[in-house]
C-alpha cells in the first residue's frame, strides 16, 4: 500500500482554504447592496460554527471536515469583507452640511499636491461639527483676483502640521468613464468620505496653522525628500520623475486634474 505524501496533502488543504477565502471575498464584492453589520455578524457566526464542527471530526473523516471547513471559511471571508465595507462607508457627510461653511481642525495627512490653481491634500479631522467624516480631501485654491481680501494657499503647508480651516464640503463623487480614473474608488480606498475646499475669502475665518510636525512621520519624511529633489534639480519635469521614483509621488509628474479647473467659490 503506497503511503500518501504529507507535504502534498498539506499543500492541497492550503490551496483549498485559499480558494474558499477568495471565493468569499469575490462573493461579497458581487453584492449589489451591502447588508447591515448585524447580518454580516450572523454570517460570520455561522462560518465559525462550521469550522468548530469540522475541527471536532476525527482525522479519518477528512472529506467531511473539508465539506464543513471550506464553506465556513467562505462565509467568514464574505462577512469580514462586507463588514469592512460597511465600516468604511459609515461616516457619510449629512446632506445639510453640504455647501455650508464648516470649521475643521486637524492634521495634513498626505503630501500636498501643488498645481497652477492651488494645492490639494488629505486632511485628518480632529474637531469639527457633528457629522463631518474623519478624513477629507481638500483643495486650497488661489483667488481669481488679488483684492487683498483672500488668502492664497500657504507655501508652508506641510504634511503632519495641524491647521484650522473654514471649508465647504460635499459627498465624494467622480467620473465613471470607461477605462478612466475612478476618482470615487480612489477616495474610498483611502477612507475619504467627503471632499471640499478651503474657504480662504474675506467673510470666512482665515486659515491658521496651530502646530508643526505633530503626526504622519512617514509623510513628513517623504515631503522632505521631495523638497530636497526639487531644490537641487532645475528641470521641473525631471524633478517630478525623480520624486515619483524616490517617494512614490506620482502627482509630482502630472498635477491632479482637479487643480487645472477654475477654483470654486
Amino acid at each position: 500500500m503506497q503511503a500518501t505524501d504529507p507535504r502534498g496533502d498539506v499543500g492541497l488543504r492550503l490551496a483549498g482554504a485559499a480558494a474558499a477565502w477568495l471565493g468569499g471575498v469575490a462573493l461579497q464584492l458581487g453584492q449589489p447592496v451591502l447588508w447591515t453589520l448585524g447580518a454580516y455578524a450572523g454570517v460570520a457566526a455561522v462560518g465559525a460554527c462550521l469550522l468548530l464542527v469540522a475541527a471536532a471530526f476525527a482525522p479519518r473523516r477528512r472529506a467531511w471536515r473539508a465539506a464543513l471547513a471550506l464553506p465556513g471559511l467562505l462565509l467568514i471571508a464574505h462577512a469580514l469583507t462586507g463588514a469592512r465595507a460597511v465600516e468604511r462607508l459609515a461616516p457619510t457627510l449629512p446632506a445639510e452640511l453640504e455647501g455650508r461653511d464648516v470649521v475643521v481642525t486637524g492634521v495634513v495627512a498626505s503630501l500636498p499636491q501643488v498645481g497652477p490653481s492651488g494645492v490639494r491634500f488629505v486632511f485628518d479631522v480632529e474637531t469639527a461639527a457633528a457629522g463631518v467624516p474623519p478624513r477629507l480631501a481638500l483643495g486650497w485654491y488661489r483667488p481669481w483676483h488679488d483684492d487683498g481680501g483672500a488668502f492664497a494657499p500657504a507655501d508652508e503647508l506641510r504634511a503632519g502640521d495641524r491647521w484650522r480651516f473654514t471649508v465647504r464640503l460635499r459627498r465624494p463623487h467622480g467620473h465613471v468613464n470607461p477605462h478612466g480614473h475612478d476618482h470615487e474608488l480612489w477616495l474610498f480606498e483611502r477612507g475619504v468620505r467627503a471632499t471640499g475646499h478651503v474657504r480662504a475669502v474675506r467673510d470666512a475665518a482665515p486659515p491658521q496653522r496651530l502646530a508643526r510636525a505633530v503626526g504622519h512621520p512617514v509623510e513628513r519624511l517623504r515631503q522632505r525628500v521631495r523638497d530636497a529633489i526639487e531644490a537641487r534639480v532645475a528641470d521641473p519635469r525631471a524633478a517630478g520623475v525623480l520624486a515619483a521614483l524616490a517617494v512614490g509621488d506620482q502627482g509630482a509628474i502630472d498635477v491632479i486634474g482637479q487643480l487645472s479647473r477654475s477654483p470654486p467659490v
